[in-house]
């Protein structure tokens, strides 16, 4: 792993879900890195894999069914030392100490992510002080409205000891994003963090993180369905589909010269406001049965640039590197 580079690598990384129908490779050979201080974007459709992956990080997969079968996930500690979280007991203490201090997560459904029987303060503040015991509570209180004001909530010292059903969806997000950045991460994980806010609001909170980013070094992992999101802040965008990354590059690259027919396809479903306005173009098809992959590239029945006898016969060949740094997994870039 090259420490001055890189906070996370995952290599190879497998998580598979063993059901009565059969195997589910939801994530089948992931590799991405994460360097230190800088945004990844994950984009894909549902069911690419992308929260899995995300998952996988904070060993939060349920098992039974779900199991990391290969692969490794490196991350570097604050004390610098390596260790493979992919290795880690789900329920040991090493992971408990990394989950929400060092690495935290903004959750996809805030509805879902508070317990109904305590007040939001109460949770925000339990997380501040599981990981910093000797701070009093008054001090944790006062971090905690703090955070809720950071994040737009208004009145935040009275809104702290509200119940969640108290908030909008819009405001649980809020707080789930407040709660994530309460123990100043070094990695934070974003799935999906702006999908219950209003344009406004998910502007100021994508602005949030970039200025928290900024001042603290910390480095982002943000997914989502949103490519206007993703073009605007990350660094660099793996491109996700099935399981497997397809494309990865430095966000200019993906964004001026997409490679992978699959990205081309994402691009040109977004709505532009320059020029003529032109019916958008929709990915056709859906993406496979995890289950009954079927044989050959799996993208190839939806693939516009599909070469008969050859997409439809062989995967694909794992990396290419078209030009520096911008990698695809697709026949079109082999010789």
């Amino acid at each position: 792993m090259n420490k001055d580079d890189n906070i996370l690598e995952m290599k190879n990384l497998k998580t598979h879900f063993f059901t009565d129908r059969g195997t589910v490779k939801a994530v089948d050979g992931v590799n991405l890195n994460v360097k230190k201080g800088k945004t990844l974007g994950v984009i894909g459709e549902s069911g690419c894999g992308k929260s899995v992956t995300a998952h996988s990080i904070l060993r939060l997969i349920p098992s039974p069914p779900g199991q990391i079968v290969d692969g490794s996930i490196n991350y570097q500690q604050k004390d610098n030392k390596i260790i493979d979280l992919g290795k880690l007991d789900a329920r040991g203490d090493t992971i408990r100490n990394i989950r929400g201090n060092e690495i935290s997560m903004i959750f996809q459904e805030p509805m879902t992510s508070f317990g109904p029987q305590y007040t939001i303060g109460h949770q925000i503040m339990e997380a501040i002080m599981i990981h910093n015991p000797e701070m009093a509570e008054e001090e944790a209180k006062n971090k905690t409205i703090y955070l809720l004001d950071q994040v737009g909530i208004p009145k935040a010292e009275e809104r702290v000891d509200s119940y969640p059903h108290e908030f909008s969806g819009g405001m649980l997000q809020r707080a789930m994003i407040a709660m994530a950045l309460s123990c100043s991460p070094r990695l934070l994980i974003a799935d999906e963090p702006t999908t219950a806010l209003d344009v406004t609001v998910e502007a100021q909170i994508l602005e949030l993180l970039e200025e928290l980013q900024d001042e603290t070094g910390m480095s982002i992992i943000i997914i989502t369905h949103n490519l206007a999101v993703v073009s605007e802040v990350a660094d660099q965008i793996a491109v996700m589909y099935l399981g497997r990354e397809v494309e990865f590059a430095d966000s200019d690259q993906i964004i001026d010269n997409p490679l992978h027919p699959y990205t081309r396809g994402l691009w040109n479903s977004i709505p532009s406001l320059d020029g003529e306005l032109k019916e958008l173009k929709p990915v056709k098809g859906t993406v496979p049965d995890p289950i009954n992959i079927p044989a050959g590239c799996p993208f190839a029945d939806r693939c516009p640039e599909m070469i008969a006898g050859v997409c439809d016969q062989g995967n694909p060949p794992d990396k290419i590197e078209v030009e520096e740094g911008h990698y695809v997994r697709c026949f079109l870039y082999t010789e």
